[in-house]
């Protein structure tokens, strides 16, 4: 269907005309479209009125695009966004075409002509076919061009389209047991899935019945439904998305090529655009679009144009065309990180959907959030493109005005899967009438067609009823069936299937053209366009561009990394080379390997969160999922190789490793190798696994067992026979063999006098200091009798049991294993992770107990009262207490860099009780900053003015009285919607009011906002939880349970809404205001119907000033007469809330009626009488007396422990059903335990079981590094919430601290308990009695509480989980590596020894565990363990060295042997305990000083909470 401009010079483009004259220009189209056929007279005269010079807006620098906007959105502006004109932006179109045209005439003629001049050749361009840019990009239809292009066109056939879903089954809410029960029972129904048994199968029911239809290339069709109605499955189907749906039956049909074909051969021209705008928020705008250009640039270039050239010319245009020229260079952005606006954004996803060069292409609720001028740009867009490119699109859409759906060729009407109408779009509104559904003229036409499939919303025409209209979706579509317009579409529907299968020309042209796109090397049935090797490349430029743009990272990352090596460095300084610094120097070679190997590990999150933007582009088919994996890996190489590469420099030569360039590069190179491994390995555990939770889960046993079977803490040769195999598969233990081996070949160890058996000591002497002969012996393991230095490589081989030949073979091992953990990564990127792409939003509720169950039944009951019209919403007595609030001279500022910034000026206003408020203007022009302001929210600059209620300034009672529904939908997640609203009433009602009181109102409240099936539902997050609509009901919900007696705030409460939801809600508050309530509400453009329920308006232009303050009044007369008086006249088709904004500039559009609105409204009668109301409400309030009781007056509406008991309880359930966060949590501690208690399992007395006694208790100073990780992501998002609540004064910042401290305990515990018993008993069984027994599971009791508290205190320190997680490596190493273990105190240097070793509180629970694990405990040497040197002549052993032994606490295992002794270095674990400086009588000062670390923790939290709340607005 084409759309030609009546014009008398014309440009061909395609099979469309275009005028000349206006390729040069953009009008400004009216936000209130009229028809996009361009011949229309009112359009031509209003592009004749509006344009102006593109060239002005394409020669934008990005800045100018970039206005002020709240820095809590998160996006800048569109100060200088002109809306899209379908003509202009096709004649940009026509000028990149000429530009091509132009480069490949002049190369023709050059390889033609060569004798010819250059003007002969300019002279010549208008005689050579002109190149088709639609053709070139999507093969278009240039079969005749001379080279040979093809046509690239699909319609879309679809015939008894059936869609089968799951049902039926209602699912509550995970809890704690469940996750465990899962943890095991689930593998078990995987298991007999294979068998063909599936259990969890859910019930079939189906979502769409019986669709027939068709839609031709050029043609664009509008989806219109209720919320869950069906157009989201509808727009997946058709568009070939089938994997989350039970089963499609009936036949689609794409210009002949089945469904299956498609997917398998041309998945790339068949594209589903989601409603979500989901891009890498840290890439500008040119960057995201290049690589999609780079994936989709064909293979089949015009002569003389080169790939990089069509690309910046094909984006330049693209840009243009949908007016984000001046975005180029800004970054995308999202929620979190500042960049374009949001309907900028959107034009991102389409002009990136509209790279991707599908042929199909459905784009689901895409203008989500949009305002209705956004909107209507976008809805342009898509018909340019549908226009020049011959697309097939599908749109559903929101709120959507009449401009947008004149855009539109047909349209098709779902009611609950049911199709009941599709047919033209100009008759459908005549069809629903002639149905006998009553003619609304000023509602527009989508939200009619919509509202006739709304029980609650149709109505009938005189005389008419449910019984003599079709009523019900089977009663509308038996009525569609039966109808002309039906009849019709099924013949033109069969004749284009007719055509399809008799004339195969256009498929066999869409075939070639496709195989023409490819480029080299890629395979003729696949469905990519460029290689897999160009596809790396591209993914390795854009990750490359990602790393360089995200600096905090890079900072943080090389900031972290160096302080280690350096505190590393500085423990282990300058060891010495002798016997003292053998096992050390094995340790820091220990802890370089493994910061970096399991530094990957951090980047799990990141990866995990990248999932959704993977699955949209591969949707698009840009890529091979492997592609991502191998440019993800090779661009990690160059910045972590030189980060590494600045550790190993401090590390190496700091500790004094041996000082060579050979040592130190193999040193770097295998630990190098090692984190490349492991970094591959952890990325296959984030592609293998659904959520985050689950691989946190395996890595805590996967870590643990590569730790402690890396060879360092145990050797091979001394593991149990039954695990001794995991280190032959754990590539640490390559890597560590490599580097104890580069080191120790390449130095001797002399044996210093600690380590000479028998040495000189006080008291007994007559020993030599160093070894000479064989009457002493070095105690260092491979130390031969009469020797003094020991060989370095002797003595791995006898202590590790590791062998030179095996450093470079190990090298070898640890590149398989990178290639086969990076081989399995692109196997899982392919097969596994792309399944989760394909999961469905679920809703899950809490079981009924006794009390919600007989509820839930009187909500039923009543709603169906309700619907019959027995049963009337009754708001009285909602509000009783009604005092009216004004500001004057309201002026806000805040600092900017450089000085100052207002952002209000001068704003005047009032609110009545029982009326209702419009607050509107264009964007950025200070609405949610002002609702911000005269709510007391704002924390942050300087405000000016004054603001009153009943005439006094506000006091403690104002946030109490008052109640905010922010744009934001900031809710607990675990809560229910009933639970949500009760905690809201609870804690913001006076606290006089029964309990049973507040319950039975906020069942009034829950029916209020037709929430009654969604009662125990929930609240949950994007994909698990409630949609948009419910949550934002449910954030109304919340403020009302409140029972606000001064005033109700909302900001843009109908955003994300469709039209009929926007209207009921708006409609609501209608109500509310009848019944005395005063609101203010910020809202996007409404239609005419929404705004007219608003009494006054206030109208805010850019700078925070007021252009507007008055009355609406019916058919909004009197705003039309404040805007005609001014020079605005209205035109009688347009709506009102929409003109205004073009009328005072929003935007880039020209103000009408000249000067300045601001000077016309300070000039106005209005503003006069506006002052003279205040005064007089201020005057009048002032007259009687402002009565308030003493519970009025405090700070909190409730006592301290009313809150502290609630939200206790509240957060004691949201423990509870965050199953996953508390499963992880237990099942980390069970697994760590179980793999230690299996290696250390039953330990012996021997010297060598002494020493894993002690590696046994270090780990369980592993526990912290996992709760902490926990932790802190929960607390901060915790306060997340708290902040939104105690901006309404619910509770303290105290009560929120204690009740998260407390709510962890219950779990703190039973982590302990099952640690505890999973890790001791297996190991000291009951040896040991049960005093010792009952301070270690203190020891680790208080261990858990410790970290889950510190924790805490690091998140309640930090702004965001970011900035706390750059605390964890510090504190963790330091812990570590300063508790006594690594290296003992005594042998600390002066300033760690002094100062971080005593105040460390590992210090006292190594010392403290330690000195009850080993006191008293005999030690019997075993063969292996004794040292032998040889007593001089005519002396016994004990004669010759028994007081030395006795000295220091060692034994001789034969005193009476002469020749030969045998000396165990450890007469008793006391012995061990004295050489790392831990005594047993200071175990209760240990356990004493530990708990005091725990009360500061506590401490901390509790003033932190209090003073840094980080609530910055």
């Amino acid at each position: 269907m084409s759309h030609p401009p009546p014009a008398p010079e014309n440009v061909r483009l395609g099979s469309f005309v275009h005028t000349a004259s206006e390729q040069h220009t953009f009008s400004n189209a009216p936000t209130l479209a009229a028809s996009r056929h361009s011949g229309s007279e009112d359009e031509k005269a209003f592009h004749s009125n509006t344009s102006h010079d593109v060239e002005k807006t394409a020669g934008m620098k990005a800045e100018h695009g970039q206005g002020y906007s709240d820095p809590q959105k998160g996006y800048y502006g569109e100060e200088n966004v002109e809306p899209i004109d379908v003509e202009k932006a096709k004649a940009q179109f026509a000028d990149l075409q000429r530009s091509l045209s132009r480069q490949s005439s002049l190369h023709r003629a050059r390889t033609r002509q060569s004798g010819v001049s250059q003007q002969d050749l300019e002279a010549g361009e208008e005689e050579e076919e002109q190149f088709n840019l639609a053709s070139y990009l999507r093969g278009g239809s240039s079969a005749r061009d001379e080279q040979g292009f093809n046509h690239k066109e699909v319609g879309v056939v679809w015939d008894h389209l059936r869609v089968i879903g799951g049902g039926g089954l209602k699912i509550h809410v995970r809890t704690f047991p469940n996750a465990i029960m899962e943890q095991f029972i689930m593998p078990v129904f995987s298991l007999l899935k294979l068998f063909g048994m599936d259990l969890m199968s859910p019930k079939p029911r189906d979502l769409l019945h019986d669709f027939s239809g068709y839609l031709k290339p050029g043609e664009m069709c509008l989806v219109l439904a209720r919320p869950g109605g069906g157009a989201s499955t509808f727009l997946k189907t058709i568009t070939n998305n089938r994997e989350s749906y039970l089963g499609v039956e009936g036949d689609v049909s794409y210009q002949g090529v089945s469904p299956q074909e498609m997917k398998k051969r041309y998945a790339g021209e068949v594209i589903y655009s989601m409603e979500d705008d989901i891009h890498l928020p840290t890439l500008t705008v040119q960057q995201t679009l290049e690589l999609a250009l780079k994936m989709k640039t064909p293979g089949k270039l015009i002569e003389g144009v080169s790939q990089k050239q069509f690309r910046q010319e094909l984006l330049d245009t693209l840009l243009k065309m949908l007016n984000i020229s001046h975005t180029k260079q800004t970054l995308v952005g999202n929620e979190y990180v500042r960049g374009v606006s949001g309907g900028e954004r959107k034009r991102v996803s389409i002009a990136e959907a509209f790279c991707g060069q599908g042929c199909v292409i459905s784009w689901d609720n895409s203008t989500r959030g949009l305002d209705a001028s956004t909107a209507l740009d976008y809805a342009k867009s898509i018909r340019v493109i549908t226009d020049i490119m011959k697309m097939t699109t599908f749109v559903s859409l929101y709120q959507a005005g009449e401009g947008i759906y004149d855009q539109f060729d047909k349209v098709l009407v779902i009611d609950n899967g049911r199709q009941v109408y599709f047919g033209p779009a100009k008759e459908a509104r005549a069809y629903m009438i002639g149905l006998g559904f009553a003619d609304k003229p000023r509602q527009t036409t989508a939200d009619y067609l919509t509202g006739c499939t709304d029980p609650n919303e149709r109505e009938y025409q005189p005389g008419k009823n449910s019984d003599t209209v079709p009523s019900t979706p089977d009663a509308l579509e038996a009525a569609y069936v039966s109808s002309e317009i039906f009849h019709r579409m099924e013949a033109e529907r069969k004749a284009l299937t007719e055509s399809m299968q008799a004339n195969e020309t256009q498929q066999a042209e869409f075939r070639r053209a496709v195989e023409e796109s490819k480029r080299k090397g890629v395979g003729k049935k696949s469905p990519y366009v460029v290689s897999f090797g160009s596809q790396i490349l591209a993914l390795f430029q854009r990750q490359l561009q990602l790393q360089a743009q995200d600096k905090l990272t890079i900072y943080t990352g090389f900031f972290t990394s160096i302080a280690i090596a350096f505190i590393t460095g500085s423990v282990f300084y300058q060891l010495p080379q002798t016997a003292s610094g053998a096992f050390t120097r094995g340790g820091v070679l220990f802890i370089a390997m493994l910061f970096n190997a399991l530094n990957a590990f951090s980047e799990l999150p990141a990866q995990m969160g990248g999932r959704n933007i993977m699955y949209k582009q591969v949707g698009y088919r840009f890529y091979r999922p492997g592609a991502l994996a191998v440019a993800q890996t090779l661009a990690d190489l160059p910045i972590n190789a030189f980060k590494i590469l600045l550790f190993g420099i401090i590390v190496y030569f700091m500790s004094g490793l041996y000082s060579s360039a050979g040592a130190f590069f193999t040193f770097y190179l295998f630990v190098f190798s090692s984190y490349l491994v492991m970094s591959a390995f952890f990325r296959v555990l984030g592609t293998g696994t659904q959520t985050y939770d689950v691989a946190a889960r395996l890595a805590s046993v996967l870590i643990s067992l590569m730790v402690i079977y890396a060879g360092y803490m145990i050797p091979v040769n001394t593991m149990k026979r039954w695990l001794f195999w995991i280190y032959y598969i754990n590539p640490l233990s390559y890597g560590f063999e490599s580097l104890m081996i580069n080191e120790f070949k390449r130095v001797n160890l002399a044996c210093d006098a600690q380590y000479i058996v028998p040495h000189n000591i006080a008291g007994i002497t007559g020993f030599g200091n160093t070894v000479t002969d064989r009457t002493q012996t070095c105690t260092l393991q491979g130390s031969v009798p009469g020797q003094n230095e020991v060989s370095g490589m002797r003595y791995v081989e006898v202590a590790f049991d590791y062998r030179h030949g095996h450093q470079w073979r190990n090298f070898g091992i640890l590149i398989g294993f990178f290639l086969f953990f990076s081989i399995l990564q692109i196997i899982c990127m392919e097969y596994i992770a792309r399944a989760a792409a394909n999961i469905k939003a679920i809703v899950v509720f809490a079981k009924e107990n006794k009390d919600t169950k007989v509820r839930n039944a009187r909500l039923q009951e009543r709603k169906a009262a309700l619907a019959s019209g027995e049963l009337k919403q009754d708001l009285g007595g909602l509000v009783e207490s009604r005092r009216p609030f004004t500001w004057e001279n309201l002026c806000y500022t805040v600092p900017v860099p450089g000085g100052q910034r207002q952002l209000l000026n001068n704003v005047f206003g009032y609110v009545k009780p029982g009326s209702l408020t419009a607050l509107m203007g264009a964007s950025g022009a200070g609405k949610t900053t002002l609702l911000d302001v005269l709510a007391a929210r704002k924390t942050t600059g300087v405000i000016g003015g004054d603001i009153k209620i009943n005439g006094r300034a506000p006091d403690v009672t104002f946030q109490k009285g008052t109640a905010y529904v922010e744009q934001q939908d900031v809710h607990e997640w675990t809560t229910t919607v009933r639970e949500a609203m009760r905690y809201s009433a609870y804690l913001r009602q006076p606290a006089h009011v029964p309990k049973a009181e507040k319950d039975d109102y906020v069942e009034e409240i829950i029916e209020l906002l037709e929430l009654q099936d969604l009662a125990d539902a929930m609240i949950g997050f994007p994909g698990y939880g409630l949609s948009v609509e419910a949550r934002k009901r449910l954030t109304i919900g919340v403020e009302l349970a409140s029972k606000p007696q001064l005033l109700l705030f909302l900001d843009e409460p109908t955003s994300g809404l469709d039209g009929q939801s926007a209207f009921n809600i708006v409609r609501f508050l209608r109500k509310l205001a009848a019944a005395g309530q005063a609101i203010l509400c910020t809202i996007h453009q409404p239609n005419a119907v929404l705004f007219e329920n608003f009494d006054r308006l206030l109208l805010l232009q850019r700078g925070g000033e007021c252009v507007y303050f008055g009355g609406v009044g019916k058919d909004s007369q009197v705003l039309v007469d404040y805007l005609e008086r001014n020079g605005a006249p209205v035109p009688d088709n347009a709506n009102p809330a929409e003109f205004m904004l073009e009328a005072i500039g929003a935007g880039s559009r020209k103000r009408m009626g000249g000067g300045d609105w601001h000077e016309k409204w300070l000039n106005s009668p209005e503003f006069d009488d506006t002052k003279k109301e205040i005064a007089e409400l201020n005057a009048v309030a002032m007259q009687h007396p402002d009565e308030k009781t003493p519970d009025q007056l405090r700070a909190y509406s409730t006592s301290f422990w009313f809150q502290f008991k609630t939200i206790l309880g509240r957060d004691t359930t949201k423990m509870w059903r965050d199953a996953d966060y508390q499963w992880t949590r237990l099942f980390s501690h069970m697994a760590i335990a179980l793999v230690t208690s299996l290696t250390f399992l039953q330990l012996g007395n021997n010297a060598r079981d002494l020493q894993y006694r002690v590696f046994a208790i270090f780990i369980v100073t592993v526990l912290p590094a996992i709760i902490i990780a926990q932790i802190e992501p929960h607390y901060i998002m915790a306060r997340m919430v708290f902040n939104r609540e105690a901006s309404s004064k619910m509770y303290s910042t105290t009560v929120f601290a204690a009740s998260q401290i407390i709510s962890e305990m219950p779990y703190s515990v039973l982590c302990a308990v099952a640690f505890y018993l999973l890790w001791y008993f297996p190991i000291w069984g009951t040896s040991q009695d049960s005093s010792r027994a009952g301070y270690q599971f203190a020891m680790v009791l208080i261990t858990e509480v410790f970290s889950v508290t510190l924790g805490q205190a690091v998140a309640a320190l930090s702004p965001s989980i970011f900035i706390a997680a750059l605390f964890n490596p510090f504190l963790l190493v330091i812990f570590s590596l300063l508790c006594g273990i690594t290296i003992p105190g005594p042998q600390l240097n002066v300033f760690y020894n002094k100062f971080l070793y005593n105040v460390n509180p590992f210090r006292f629970l190594v010392s403290g565990m330690i000195s009850t694990a080993l006191h008293k405990l005999p030690v019997v040497c075993g063969p292996n363990e004794t040292f032998t040197f040889t007593t001089p002549s005519g002396q016994t052993c004990g004669q010759y060295a028994g007081a030395f032994a006795a000295a220091q606490g060692a034994y001789l295992v034969d005193e009476n042997a002469t020749g030969t002794c045998n000396y165990c270095q450890y007469a008793s674990g006391d012995t061990f305990m004295a050489a790392v400086g831990v005594a047993f009588s200071t175990r209760g000062r240990d356990i004493g000083i530990y708990c005091i670390f725990v009360a500061s923790n506590i401490a901390i939290i509790l003033i932190a909470a209090r003073f840094l709340t980080y609530a910055k607005r």
